[in-house]
């Protein structure tokens, strides 16, 4: 799934797995058509990469993309590389033109910013330009992290609230990942439970459970608002206590959702 050999550099990309148009965009090349995860509409991207198409791509659909609208814009390269993983999706992109899938080994849309960089940056021909974007993030991190040493061994609860109601995001999810390089550390009650898919679903009597040194909440279809006026949720230590945060800004919040080189970036500054 996630390799090809290209015998030049691809000049018609069409980038359709979650993160794959900000990556190509990151590293110079304006995809032709791509997929819009989070609903961003127009151009399809976060504000962390406006202005870095000359045209706006053709917007291909997400979970069920059309097939022949990929077709029809005679891509010489497909980027998947975070997407479902489902054999039958990647056969039938790989018949249109060469396409990059998930990693080797790897789960449905856990492709790792560092993994997805390596690979788009192979496929587009400039190695040495994703190598570079990725010391720069890290940097970008280390440096955070330096400034604030009283992170350090703090514990940390990532959790939203759904239509499905509550849950916390389990240690190898992006939103806990992020937290955890800047020097804290999951909530040892969190990770010791059992999840479903990424997060542990909790029910609203058990909300105590999310209490940890920070809180970090994400409105999932819902509003800050929802979660900020329930009664339970502010009876959390750490929440009575003024050591949470509710998003209320949706790009901040999709910042951290999209998870690429260049959402992850606004979200550390911002």
């Amino acid at each position: 799934f996630g390799a090809v050999d290209l015998e030049s550099a691809p000049t018609r990309v069409v980038a359709l797995g979650w993160g794959d148009a900000e990556t190509a965009l990151a590293l110079g090349v304006q995809p032709v058509g791509a997929s819009d995860w989070l609903d961003f509409g127009g151009e399809g991207v976060g504000p962390w990469a406006e202005g870095l198409y000359d045209a706006p791509p053709e917007i291909i659909g997400t979970l069920e993309p059309s097939y022949e609208a990929v077709a029809a814009l005679e891509p010489d390269l497909i980027l998947d590389t975070k997407s479902s993983g489902d054999v039958g999706r990647h056969d039938r992109l790989a018949a249109i033109a060469p396409t990059v899938g998930i990693p080797e080994g790897a789960e449905n849309y856990t492709t790792s910013y560092e993994d997805q960089v390596t690979m788009v940056a192979a496929a587009l021909g400039v190695p040495e330009k994703g190598a570079e974007l990725i010391s720069d993030l890290d940097d970008g991190f280390r440096t955070a992290a330096a400034d604030h040493p009283e992170f350090a061994e703090k514990t940390v609860t990532v959790g939203a609230l759904s239509g499905t109601g509550y849950g916390a995001y389990i240690e190898d999810s992006e939103r806990v990942q992020f937290l955890m390089r800047l020097g804290v550390r999951q909530n040892p009650t969190i990770a010791s439970m059992t999840p479903v898919r990424f997060s542990v679903p909790i029910a609203d009597e058990q909300l105590g459970l999310l209490d940890a040194d920070l809180v970090v909440m994400f409105p999932i279809g819902k509003t800050a608002q929802d979660i900020e006026q329930n009664p339970l949720f502010r009876s959390i230590p750490a929440v009575a206590q003024g050591r949470a945060i509710v998003f209320d800004d949706p790009a901040v919040a999709k910042s951290y959702s999209t998870n690429s080189a260049l959402s992850l970036q606004y979200a550390l500054d911002t």
